[in-house]
């Protein structure tokens, strides 16, 4: 599994920070059709309340609070779990990208945990999660540079890949990307990571050939 620390900068403005970690072996292509019927039944089972009202589910909430504590607005920087059950209640549909990608956004609007999933070999030397300091910025997914100034971001050797909002261009899931690790950000405790962690091995084997999967719970 590879190594991530949690630096004081989030546990001290969030206390309940967990990490759920996946890591394994995919083959990545383009949508596969009997995922998206899945993931098309999922998005109508959630649609009259949860979708609507993404803002009250609790992994959400605990999300949002966790951004007021490290000095983010929640309303400006949506966490990404919150920005796509709202884009679909509002009937705008999410993009299909691949189906590694694909089966990452359905566990996130499935559980209301915010999620990151990265190429293993884009990411060099240690790497650190912690609250990112005034003028941090990269190019987001899809996004033009973001201001990640006080997220919860996650640091390599090389700077700045990844939070709960968006991730950058430089680690980002191709169809060249052999090996991933997934990560569910929770600030809550965590109770319920590991039943997500199983579902997410279970989605990845069925639907993208994982191997040599690895999962782990990470606490400070």
């Amino acid at each position: 599994m590879y190594s991530i620390k949690i630096s004081p900068t989030i546990t001290e403005c969030c206390p309940n920070v967990v990490l759920g970690l996946l890591q394994c072996h995919v083959s990545v292509y383009p949508k596969d059709a009997a995922f998206a019927a899945i993931f098309q039944q999922k998005i109508a089972e959630l649609a009259d309340t949860e979708l609507s009202q993404a803002n009250k589910r609790e992994h959400i909430q605990s999300t949002r609070k966790a951004y007021k504590a490290l000095g983010k607005d929640p309303n400006r920087y949506r966490c990404s779990a919150e920005a796509m059950c709202r884009r679909i209640a509002k009937e705008r549909g999410l993009y299909d990208i691949n189906n590694v990608v694909d089966i990452t956004n359905y566990l996130s609007i499935a559980s209301g945990y915010s999620m990151g999933t990265y190429d293993i070999q884009k990411i060099k030397g240690t790497v650190v999660w912690k609250r990112a300091e005034e003028g941090t910025a990269y190019q987001g997914i899809g996004k033009d540079v973001l201001n990640i100034a006080y997220l919860p971001v996650l640091f390599d050797d090389l700077g700045a890949f990844g939070n709960p909002t968006s991730d950058s261009m430089r680690t980002m899931v191709t169809e060249d990307t052999k090996e991933i690790i997934m990560l569910f950000y929770c600030f809550d405790g965590g109770a319920d990571l590991e039943m997500w962690l199983q579902q997410a091995q279970t989605l990845l084997e069925q639907y993208a050939n994982a191997t040599n999967t690895e999962t782990k719970i990470l606490v400070p």
